[in-house]
């Protein structure tokens, strides 16, 4: 991501033309009264939003002072937006995030991981994708990255540790070779002189096998290299695809969740359970088939030479490279008492968010009043324990011995620690969007958005799914994923009741298609992280994640086609989205009077 101090440039964007362009665009395109100042406060984010000219999370705070003073909506309808369950839901997650990395448990499991895939580099590859895509679904993407890329490193140079080596070899091969073109002979020891006066077809063949070992290192140079892009591509790649499984993964899937709230209050058929039983499975296909790709282009899946023996050098490179996936795991020590017991919670998180309303069957919250029990509570009914829960085993000697010693006991997470580790800032960042759809829905901006969009409305569904895929997840490789999505989400929510089909059709995919920045290092945290390293060019991301994009705009639509239908009920237009479309109406018809007594007062 980009600092302030890097955009000086940028900055010159937000100067009094921008804003009387932004202006002119609101007033100038038949949008006037509180729909166009609400257009003129989006437009006006979304270009902060876009060029970082104010901190995301500040940029998010503008609806605060903003809405009131332009009177599209009291503070008092502003402010809750920022503090909706759905905020804690990803505080709960944040916060059990902050307890596993905490006491290292991350790094156990992913060290487990990788013993068990095994060390060849397609194995591992694998292992790395697997292990890091786990961790994304409950970590952030850029954490899992960040704590990834340390493994990878140590690995690759346990595997490559020689390559510093291998080429002063090939240096002296040249030189060599060299040698005895210039001389037609070669330098050789004096007890070697008598290959000297040998015929000149020794000779021949002694240049040929110089030429082949020089070959053979060659190629083994090249091989290294292309692993270990391979490597550290796929570390990001697979941060971004493990964030989308759950909602609590990364922060657009908890912004549709929210906006679903504020534009289809009776809409419940999206929530963790439902969520996870829809993109688990894209998640698992699109991990496979992205290892493939990555194996089969960097040369960790070679088609041609299933059957080729492996070179004495590779074997003692995998053979080191276990050694020091083994120490590593060994330098963890026996498995303590608090990975225990967070391991222990951490289950709990995820099976109580899971059976809370699976859909599929009756959850546990049925045996509640209906509507009191949300993801928010469950997730922060087991970050709450975390806080208080001992850190060591219990003693409980002193209960029969009054002498015994009560000494206090360090708990799993202190209220510090989660200061410093959780970011606060997305928080913020998911309000602002919550503030601005409901500024839009209220303004009757999301009304005229959807008057606009009569050319749409001949286009069959499917292919809208396609195309508004591809236009976002192009869209997100140059601005902010949670920026590209709060901007969107709107429009497609109208564009789907212009439609006469589910909205969850359309907004679903633009939420995962936000998750589809693979081509620039500049698109995500994850991808800029790997791309520090300094081992990856521009050129390595744009070929293999244009494919990795193509990829997954093509199963997501087969999943919003199969089986997604079946879990949200996509095949008809449902009662929520009904209701919906008669309050827009009428909305339409208030507006309307509104905004033609405001100009026959002008």
């Amino acid at each position: 991501m980009l600092v302030m101090g890097e955009l000086p440039a940028r900055r010159k964007w937000c100067d009094t033309r921008a804003l009387d362009l932004l202006i002119s665009v609101g007033t100038g395109v038949g949008c006037r009264g509180m729909e166009g100042r609400c257009l003129y406060v989006i437009l006006l984010m979304a270009l902060y939003w876009c060029t970082e000219a104010l901190p995301l999370a500040v940029t998010a705070l503008l609806p605060i002072v903003l809405f009131p003073f332009l009177g599209i909506l009291p503070s008092n309808k502003v402010c809750p937006q920022y503090f909706l369950d759905t905020n804690f839901l990803f505080l709960s997650g944040l916060i059990m995030a902050s307890a596993i990395e905490e006491w290292n448990l991350h790094r156990r499991i992913a060290l487990r991981v990788l013993m068990l895939v095994g060390v060849q580099p397609a194995r591992l590859i694998l292992g790395m994708m697997l292990t890091t895509s786990f961790l994304s679904m409950w970590l952030s993407n850029t954490a899992s990255t960040a704590m990834m890329l340390p493994i990878a490193n140590a690995i690759l140079k346990s595997l490559f540790g020689e390559k510093d080596t291998s080429k002063d070899m090939n240096r002296e091969n040249e030189e060599n070779q060299a040698s005895l073109q210039q001389n037609k002979l070669y330098t050789v020891p004096t007890e070697m002189q008598f290959l000297a006066s040998t015929e000149d077809k020794d000779l021949t063949e002694e240049k040929e096998v110089a030429s082949d070992v020089l070959s053979d290192l060659k190629k083994e140079e090249e091989y290294k290299t292309n692993i270990w892009k391979g490597f550290l591509i796929s570390i990001p790649y697979a941060a971004s695809i493990g964030g989308t499984a759950t909602l609590t993964g990364t922060a657009p899937n908890l912004i549709l969740l929210g906006q679903l709230k504020s534009y289809f209050p009776e809409c419940d058929v999206v929530n963790f359970g439902s969520w996870f039983m829809f993109a688990f499975p894209l998640m698992l296909i699109f991990l496979l088939l992205g290892w493939l790709w990555i194996s089969i282009l960097y040369g960790g899946i070679n088609l041609r030479g299933w059957r080729t023996k492996k070179s004495n050098i590779r074997v003692d490179a995998e053979a080191r490279a276990r050694e020091v996936i083994k120490e590593d795991y060994q330098k963890l020590g026996p498995t303590k008492f608090a990975e225990q017991a967070i391991f222990f919670f951490f289950c709990m998180f995820a099976i109580m968010l899971f059976s809370r309303d699976p859909k599929f069957i009756p959850g546990w919250a049925s045996l509640f009043a209906p509507g009191f029990i949300s993801d928010a509570v469950t997730g922060i009914t087991i970050v709450i324990i975390l806080f208080f829960f001992p850190s060591q085993k219990p003693s409980f000697r002193w209960w029969f011995d009054l002498k015994a010693p009560n000494t206090e006991t360090q708990p799993l997470l202190t209220w510090r620690k989660a200061q410093e580790t959780v970011p606060w800032n997305i928080i913020l960042l998911l309000g602002g969007g919550f503030a601005m759809a409901k500024g839009c829905e209220e303004s009757g901006l999301s009304v005229w958005i959807g008057g606009r969009l009569h050319p749409l409305e001949g286009v069959p569904p499917p292919v809208a799914v396609i195309l508004i895929t591809i236009v976002i997840a192009l869209f997100t490789e140059f601005a902010s994923n949670t920026a590209t999505i709060i901007i969107f989400l709107p429009v497609l929510a109208e564009l789907a009741i212009r439609l006469k089909v589910n909205p969850l059709y359309l907004m679903i995919p633009g939420t995962i298609g936000c998750s589809y920045a693979f081509m620039l290092p500049v698109s995500t945290p994850p991808n800029s992280i790997a791309f520090s390293s300094g081992h990856l060019m521009v050129k390595d991301m744009a070929r293999t994640g244009l494919l990795m994009n193509l990829m997954g705009v093509l199963l997501l639509s087969l999943a919003m086609n199969t089986w997604a239908k079946s879990i949200f009920q996509l095949g008809t237009f449902p009662a929520w989205a009904n209701i919906h479309a008669e309050n827009a109406t009428s909305l339409s018809t208030a507006v309307e009077n509104v905004t033609l007594s405001a100009l026959n007062k002008i």
